[in-house]
């Protein structure tokens, strides 16, 4: 590991002015909870000059706040675990406290953030062994291709087939998500505008400029909405498939449904037809629920060792969408495809 600074910003707008280009250091890098640039540290994926710590800004007051205007306001540095307990969230926004409630272990949950949830990047096997010089890195190939892909995309046409890691991603795009910034001519972006496929950029995820930094995020209020992950080990582990529900219903049937996917495409992976079904189903429609969700498989193209996540992605959709409507199912048993 190299040497590096530790840079200890006040706010961030320092931190902005740290990482913009033509600053005193070449390669900074942000870290909050830091537990994806430890991972890189260690991988040697990462050779910053500078880490820049932005822990504890806005520590001091509350992570999670209600605003004038009805909408809800997460701090960039909140932990998890705060998502996951938080009472507004769990009261009106309850598809993010159970994806935060959902990630990793608690030890993790009570460091990582919710910025660094949305930035973190890939975890392909491929991408994180120093033993390939995959697209990722600057490479000429994705390995995933014709090698092990039992856990990469079965949306998007590549060139790169990594499946995105955040959690709390596509909660954030089915409540109409805004991630603020500091740092550039902007001040937000919406979440829905966040990331980008690979053929739009092979070595970043999102589209963030440089010097730009996350201050906090804003969503409206949805308190029917749900999330259901499929994981190999529920404890522990990363989603194969997991869909995060917005919903409004009205005299038991559903006006409004906002769908979303995970750990299936490079991106959050938008269902608009799954939505589209849904509208107009009374809540206790079974079978229209379960119909609705069979679409989240259109245009699925699967690899070689993955098309079992097809079958995960369907029962995600159709068991957020019950948990979104207060009619929990059993969870899964443990699943090793």
């Amino acid at each position: 590991m190299n040497p590096f600074v530790l840079v200890q910003p006040r706010s961030h707008a320092q931190a902005a002015k740290v990482m913009a280009a033509g600053g005193s250091y070449r390669l900074p890098v942000l870290k909050a909870g830091g537990i994806d640039v430890l991972d890189h540290l260690k991988e040697g994926l990462l050779s910053p000059d500078a880490v820049v710590n932005v822990r504890r800004l806005g520590a001091e007051g509350p992570a999670v706040t209600r605003l004038a205007d009805g909408s809800i306001r997460i701090e960039a540095g909140a932990t998890l675990a705060q998502l996951a307990s938080d009472p507004i969230l769990l009261a009106d926004a309850t598809v993010v406290a159970q994806s935060a409630g959902s990630a990793a272990t608690p030890a993790i949950r009570n460091i990582a953030s919710a910025a660094g949830n949305l930035l973190q990047r890939p975890r392909c096997w491929y991408y994180r062994h120093a033993q390939f010089e995959c697209l990722k890195k600057g490479g000429s190939m994705c390995f995933a291709v014709d090698g092990e892909n039992a856990h990469h995309a079965i949306f998007g046409p590549g060139p790169c087939h990594i499946v995105h890691p955040s959690n709390l991603a596509p909660a954030l795009m089915v409540l109409d998500g805004q991630v603020h910034l500091t740092g550039s001519k902007r001040d937000r972006i919406a979440a829905a505008d966040l990331f980008h496929m690979p053929d739009k950029g092979i070595l970043s995820e999102h589209n963030l400029e440089q010097g730009e930094v996350i201050t906090h995020l804003t969503l409206r209020p949805r308190p029917t909405s749900g999330f259901h992950a499929v994981k190999a080990k529920q404890s522990f582990d990363w989603p194969s498939a997991l869909a995060c529900v917005s919903l409004r219903v009205e005299e038991g049937v559903i006006r409004e449904a906002s769908v979303c996917a995970g750990a299936v495409a490079p991106v959050p992976w938008m269902l608009p037809r799954v939505g589209a079904a849904l509208k107009g189903a009374k809540a206790t429609d079974d079978a229209a629920i379960a119909a609705a969700a069979e679409l989240a498989a259109e245009g699925a193209k699967p690899m070689r060792d993955n098309g079992y996540k097809v079958a995960l992605l369907v029962a995600s959709v159709r068991r957020a969408t019950l948990r979104a409507l207060g009619r929990e199912t059993p969870s899964f048993r443990e699943i090793r495809p």
